[in-house]
């Protein structure tokens, strides 16, 4: 365990983050301004998540990042329009406890469909953290704005963000678009670890998810759906260790960040300076996402809270549930990393070389 604190200020090289971090905080800084003038920040959750398209910009080649946040962009929108589905007709809010437990049944679909999805697309980052979060968040809203409002609000800011991946071509003298480069065909293996993947995510975000709801009362925690993110972040990685490594810090970053959080809180500032610092927190959070998981989460922390939190307002309850949820997910994460690996060491031994 000493080895997964070793790391929580190294870090690891750089690969012009700078770019990225750039590209993602103007992808959610723009229209959440936009949002801001026209006076409709009720839909400032779908565009933030359609702005997550930016995050799956870190691919060389203009072509090839168009190819694949247009992906990436499609896919969101998919999970934005089945969460406010899910809202407008499938949960229940006269009945909370019945609620909470369908968000939770239909994030855990969610987080296996979207983990094969992801594999097979071969979009990077890998997995579907970002889209747990984005259906969980939008399928609890109480309130949903007008399906088709919400929709375009999530539609232009995945267009935008795509516009911001190949905008070099437009500014930088002498670029070019390259050669688009198709991905290699997935082997078999790599096929079947795409499914046995899939299968941790059902079970980490279902065991999370349904821990924290049968917590919840006697907790007094309302985000259950906290857990089931943090539960996957363990899932990605090469090796046992770097995975319940990315739990540890998981949890030594979130609560790092309720710290900021909490004089965000404390200072009350005014709604356009909320706004801007969420444009600012993103560009931090992407300058360290890749080199340091542990720094990334102080700033993630804030992002994630004032973006999905903004319109119930921000108190210092939101600190209480994000620590204990974020706590309750990691291990469970880290957990089922574990039994993963003895599974995973079972099947190599036992089922690959009998079917060749």
């Amino acid at each position: 365990m000493g080895k997964n604190f070793g790391g929580l200020l190294t870090l690891g090289p750089a690969h012009n983050d700078h770019w990225i971090a750039l590209r993602t905080a103007v992808g959610i800084f723009v229209p959440l301004f936009a949002l801001l003038a026209i006076d409709r920040l009720d839909l400032m959750v779908f565009v933030i998540f359609g702005a997550f398209t930016g995050v799956y910009g870190r691919v060389p080649g203009y072509a090839n990042r168009l190819v694949a946040q247009s992906k990436a962009g499609g896919l969101f929108l998919a999970v934005i329009l089945a969460a406010a589905l899910a809202s407008h007709y499938l949960v229940n809010h006269e009945d909370p406890a019945a609620s909470a437990w369908m968000i939770v049944g239909l994030t855990t679909v969610v987080s296996g469909i979207c983990s094969v999805l992801t594999g097979f697309l071969q979009l990077r980052p890998g997995g579907s953290l970002f889209h747990i979060f984005a259906f969980a968040a939008i399928a609890s809203m109480p309130h949903q704005p007008l399906l088709a409002e919400s929709m375009a609000a999530a539609l232009g800011a995945v267009l935008f963000a795509i516009v911001l991946g190949f905008s070099g071509t437009l500014f930088a003298k002498g670029t070019s678009w390259g050669p688009y480069v198709a991905p290699a065909p997935l082997s078999r293996p790599v096929r079947l670890a795409i499914w046995n993947e899939a299968l941790l995510y059902l079970l980490a975000a279902g065991l999370a998810g349904s821990i924290a709801n049968l917590l919840a009362p006697a907790l007094s925690t309302g985000h259950s759906y906290w857990a089931m993110v943090a539960a996957v972040v363990p899932l990605v990685g090469h090796t046992t260790r770097h995975r319940v490594r990315r739990g540890v810090h998981r949890i030594l970053g979130t609560l790092t960040g309720l710290v900021l959080m909490a004089a965000i809180i404390a200072f009350a500032p005014p709604v356009w300076v909320l706004l801007a610092m969420i444009g600012l927190l993103q560009f931090a959070a992407e300058m360290f996402i890749a080199r340091n998981y542990f720094l990334a989460q102080i700033f993630v922390t804030p992002l994630a809270l004032v973006g999905v939190s903004f319109g119930t307002g921000l108190n210092n309850v939101l600190l209480y549930d994000r620590m204990l949820e974020t706590i309750i997910g990691a291990l469970v994460g880290m957990l089922v990393v574990l039994l993963g690996s003895l599974y995973g060491a079972w099947f190599r031994r036992r089922l690959l070389p009998e079917i060749g």
